[in-house]
């Protein structure tokens, strides 16, 4: 299961809607091995397409030496879909490269729908997982904020 707050999954549609026509694309870093998206960062879509995505390279050598200066790593590899649904693509799956992150998808082919779905995405294989958005999310230092009671699923 993914927990997301709900200001990333905010920032995460807002992006997607952003950049419409063409597919956004971005990463939530969180400390290694946490499994925690603490820190939203939306990247160029380099290839400025409406059925594709890509990372700068120099943006994103740029983001890793920075997650490494920071002790982070991407839990979310995040993307959007503009014309279908919040699925995974054959290329999607062929070029997952990150086996720990959950891999998000936010299909914009719906003004008036949201469409987020996670996924896992392992040698090759799909598979979905639960997106629970709270409030806040728990950090294991103390003074960040965590899930209150009022805990809810993603809208799809």
């Amino acid at each position: 299961m993914l927990q997301l707050d709900r200001s990333t999954y905010d920032a995460m549609v807002a992006h997607a809607r952003r950049d419409h026509p063409d597919e956004a694309c971005g990463v939530v870093a969180g400390p290694v091995g946490s499994d925690r998206p603490e820190r939203f960062v939306p990247m160029l879509n380099a290839a400025r397409s409406p059925t594709f995505y890509e990372f700068d390279s120099s943006d994103l050598l740029r983001l890793y030496r920075e997650m490494d200066d920071r002790d982070e790593e991407p839990v979310v590899i995040y993307h959007s879909h503009t014309a279908t649904e919040a699925y995974p693509s054959t290329t999607d799956v062929a070029l997952a490269m990150e086996p720990g992150a959950h891999y998000v998808l936010v299909s914009t082919r719906s003004p008036e729908t949201v469409d987020l779905r996670s996924f896992r995405i392992v040698d090759g294989e799909v598979s979905e997982e639960e997106v629970r958005v709270v409030p806040l999310l728990q950090s294991e230092t103390g003074p960040h904020p965590g899930p209150t009671q009022t805990e809810e699923s993603a809208p799809r």
